[in-house]
């Protein structure tokens, strides 16, 4: 069964956390110096994996007052860094190691490709760039050069405030410029990635944009309650536009307790309010099944992965050793009642769908 992981910031991996991504897991585990934080992709795990694709994250935050992690004082130095983090996922392409994927048919094929083949260990993975919270982006119209560069996904906010929006942590609604830059991005066609966004933000931006949406990693706050994750009114609306929700392998919005303010992020260890194995596949797995019964079928939820940028394996469900054990979702699904067509959707194909019809045809 192919994969396609709904959200992976390896750049995060490959430049803040200092890892060699081409190397064997193995390998990138031996040299890693980032106790606590284990990591469970790279990309030939990817390929053995078979993950065929994935929307490749680049994260870069201001600071503002209420920031809860890190982010830069001045505009130019995060829009500095997020090119940064874009030049790392276009050096892998011209290695040989990604493809970069900014039209559907480019998807259609690369997918092809793999379905084709057996044996992936030389393929390339399939990166479909992303930019999680839109702080680099100086003035709305600049939102067309993220565009030419290849930019196809963009949220408006991460942790905290941002420039356009109130994201995990806080409360409020669009800041700025927000209003602008949600109709330069319909202009262009960057899709509008819903995740971390505060409540009254969500709502808003839905006021002011009209283009295709999705949640790249989302989990239920039915199930897991806490401010990270959607409502269920919130998941309909994402359903309604179409959209595609990946359910993300981040144990603290799995967990069906409130367990931490996100105002205090770090003031609490997982281990210190739940044991690992307290969130397992079949915990995703209800989130999975949320969704398609929102929805009223399995056509808009996904995997989300937030691949190691999440904690690494100490922060993903109790199964996960490495981005190969997203397998074992496909038989929990399949003793759920779910039809091979069904787990083929939720595993790859709704992600494929989605981008096919909303990136640029050719």
């Amino acid at each position: 069964m192919l994969i396609f992981d709904g959200d992976y910031p390896m750049a995060y991996g490959g430049i803040e956390l200092n890892r060699d991504l081409t190397l064997p897991l193995d390998q990138v585990r031996a040299r890693d110096d980032n106790p606590g934080n284990v990591a469970f992709a790279s990309l030939p795990e990817m390929r053995r994996a078979g993950v065929t694709a994935a929307l490749m994250k680049f994260t870069v935050r201001r600071r503002y007052e209420g920031s809860v992690l890190f982010g830069y004082d001045g505009a130019e130095a995060a829009y500095g860094a997020a090119r940064g983090q874009l030049a790392y996922y276009e050096a892998l392409a011209r290695a040989g190691e990604g493809l970069l994927l900014t039209t559907g048919a480019q998807l259609r094929e690369h997918i092809a490709s793999w379905e084709a083949q057996e044996d992936r260990a030389a393929l390339p993975v399939g990166f479909l760039l992303g930019m999680e919270g839109a702080d680099p982006i100086l003035h709305p119209e600049q939102v067309h050069e993220w565009w030419e560069l290849g930019v196809r996904v963009a949220s408006l906010t991460h942790y905290g405030p941002g420039t356009y929006a109130h994201g995990t942590g806080t409360e409020g609604g669009l800041r700025g410029d927000a209003p602008a830059l949600l109709r330069e991005m319909q202009s262009c066609g960057m899709l509008l990635d819903m995740t971390h966004i505060a409540d009254q933000s969500f709502w808003e931006a839905l006021e002011h944009y009209a283009g295709p949406i999705l949640a790249s990693h989302q989990n239920c706050r039915a199930l897991a309650p806490g401010q990270r994750q959607f409502s269920d009114e919130q998941l309909r609306a994402v359903i309604e536009r179409g959209g595609v929700i990946g359910a993300s392998m981040d144990t603290w919005m799995s967990y069906p307790e409130p367990v931490i303010d996100w105002s205090r992020t770090g003031a609490l260890a997982r281990r210190d309010v739940f044991p690992r194995e307290a969130v397992t596949l079949q915990t995703l797995a209800d989130h999975i099944d949320h969704v398609c019964q929102l929805a009223g079928n399995a056509g808009h939820a996904a995997i989300g992965g937030d691949t190691d940028g999440q904690g690494g394996v100490d922060g993903a469900p109790y199964e996960i050793d490495t981005v190969a054990d997203y397998q074992r979702l496909d038989p929990i699904l399949s003793a759920r009642g779910y039809s091979d067509e069904d787990v083929a959707a939720i595993m790859y194909g709704n992600w494929q769908r989605f981008y096919e019809a909303h990136l640029p045809a050719a």
